[in-house]
């Protein structure tokens, strides 16, 4: 049987919270040419800084969204209806890259994208969301999870933020035949069973209507 080493997880790094939906920008590097003009030595920057071009010994680990968690609602009286959200959050998007050659470990870099919203029962100016990322031996265990938390100060009269975060995992493999394809990396809000089932369903929060049950909720 084939021995699993020990995980590292290292901690992530927040990297910019906006109000409403915002696009990066980077500022073109500039160096000396032998004339002495200036030129640009770079262009726009990635969302993660690349690692080496070189091929990897194997497939890198799957990195998905589990859809149980993919979202955060909180209804303050349990009914789902617009007059009863709080924060809300949802994961909109995750990229990754990844290396390792030989027997090295594998070096991931997992990039987060995370829409927040306050909604009409949400109290104050921002709350501390709070995160998983799970390392698994795919399709069979987890290996190693983590939470982190991520605070977000929402901007004075605004009901939504974006805000990226950087992940920076280390997986050590027990030899150089063990493929990253052996890897799954599950990420979600860490949320309570009636938000999981919640999402589970499909569900979204009912706009009240007269005539309307405030129980019904519309599906996707």
């Amino acid at each position: 049987m084939r021995r699993v080493l020990p995980l590292l997880l290292v901690a992530g790094l927040t990297v910019a919270v906006l109000p409403s939906t915002a696009t990066a920008q980077s500022q073109p590097g500039r160096g000396e040419t032998a004339d002495g003009q200036q030129a640009n030595q770079r262009e726009r920057q990635p969302r993660i800084a690349p690692l080496s071009r070189r091929a990897n010994a194997g497939p890198c680990p799957t990195v998905r969204i589990l859809y149980d968690a993919a979202r955060f609602v909180e209804l303050t009286d349990g009914r789902a209806r617009a007059a009863s959200v709080g924060w809300t959050g949802e994961i909109e998007g995750v990229t990754s890259e990844c290396t390792y050659r030989n027997d090295d470990p594998i070096t991931i870099d997992i990039d987060l994208l995370f829409r927040l919203g306050k909604g009409p029962a949400a109290q104050g100016d921002g709350r501390t969301y709070r995160y998983w990322v799970a390392v698994t031996a795919r399709d069979r265990a987890v290996l190693h999870k983590e939470y982190f938390d991520l605070p977000v100060a929402f901007a004075p009269g605004a009901d939504r933020a974006d805000v990226r975060e950087l992940q920076h995992l280390v997986i050590p493999r027990a030899n150089a035949t063990t493929s990253g394809e052996n890897f799954e990396i599950l990420i979600g809000f860490d949320v309570t069973p009636e938000m999981a089932q919640f999402n589970r369903t499909g569900s979204r929060f009912c706009v009240d209507a007269v005539g309307t049950d405030p129980g019904t909720c519309v599906r996707r």
